[in-house]
């Protein structure tokens, strides 16, 4: 309503400023003529600046007019995914409230927060310096893919408590299936080493340092030594010491000896 009146007034003032702009340039016609007295010629120029400035002011009150209008209309500052409202509709809202009216996260991209221990972050850092490296989001089983991204940042500071540095990974996470506050485990490659990778389980430490036990073809378990590159909680890589295909003793490795034969079960 207060924009409708405002764009009236301003409609109304222009007419009126036409008006005496075009009695103005008659006036001046007659004034060549002889006509009529120059006090009038001067006083309807005064009239049309007045009336000129009457209209700026009119514009600038729709102007204010139209900017108050555009306040009621509510618009997101970010894209993302809204959660559920926190007010309803005939709610009073205003714009000192703590509680907002609904949050809104954004999706894509999104980023991964993780922790690096501590002893790894110079492998981190020399890595980084490289080039950009891969980061792969798993499910809490560690058994599915839910993201693939680019390592970001780590953060400037070790936690004491934990022995850990703070990491940030970004994905473009288009699928949706990252969600916010979600848990998942994250696997940073920090580069490729030649090797077979092996169940944790087969690897073994004696005196003589790391060794697996390898079956031959004709099924006799063999100390072979091997040297150990780096793991996760269920997989080791091994990079010196076994050739891909070689089967290996992955249980029951206690009570196996050097040249006994084995027999696989399952």
């Amino acid at each position: 309503q207060t924009l409708a009146q405002a764009k009236a007034t301003r409609a109304r003032d222009d007419a009126q400023l036409a008006a005496a702009q075009v009695t103005l340039r008659r006036y001046e016609t007659l004034w060549k003529q002889d006509s009529i007295a120059r006090q009038d010629v001067d006083t309807q120029a005064a009239l049309v600046q007045q009336l000129a400035a009457t209209v700026a002011s009119d514009r600038a009150s729709e102007q204010a007019a139209q900017l108050n209008v555009s306040y009621t209309r509510i618009v997101a500052p970010i894209a993302g995914r809204i959660g559920l409202r926190a007010v309803d509709p005939g709610n009073l809202v205003s714009s000192g409230g703590t509680t907002g009216i609904a949050t809104i996260t954004q999706m894509d991209p999104i980023n991964v927060e993780f922790a690096v221990p501590q002893d790894r972050v110079p492998a981190v850092l020399e890595a980084q310096r490289a080039g950009s490296l891969p980061v792969t989001a798993l499910d809490r089983a560690r058994s599915q893919s839910v993201g693939e991204g680019v390592f970001s940042t780590l953060d400037n500071v070790i936690d004491t408590a934990t022995g850990t540095v703070r990491a940030k990974a970004r994905f473009t996470n288009s699928d949706g299936m990252l969600f916010p506050n979600q848990f998942v485990n994250v696997r940073l490659q920090l580069g490729s080493v030649a090797g077979v990778l092996v169940p944790v389980t087969a690897v073994r430490t004696g005196p003589q340092g790391d060794y697996v036990y390898v079956i031959d073809a004709e099924g006799v378990a063999h100390t072979r030594a091997v040297t150990r590159g780096l793991a996760t909680v269920d997989r080791m890589l091994v990079t010196k010491g076994l050739d891909a295909g070689e089967r290996v003793i992955t249980e029951g490795g206690d009570r196996v000896k050097d040249g006994a034969r084995v027999q696989q079960q399952g």
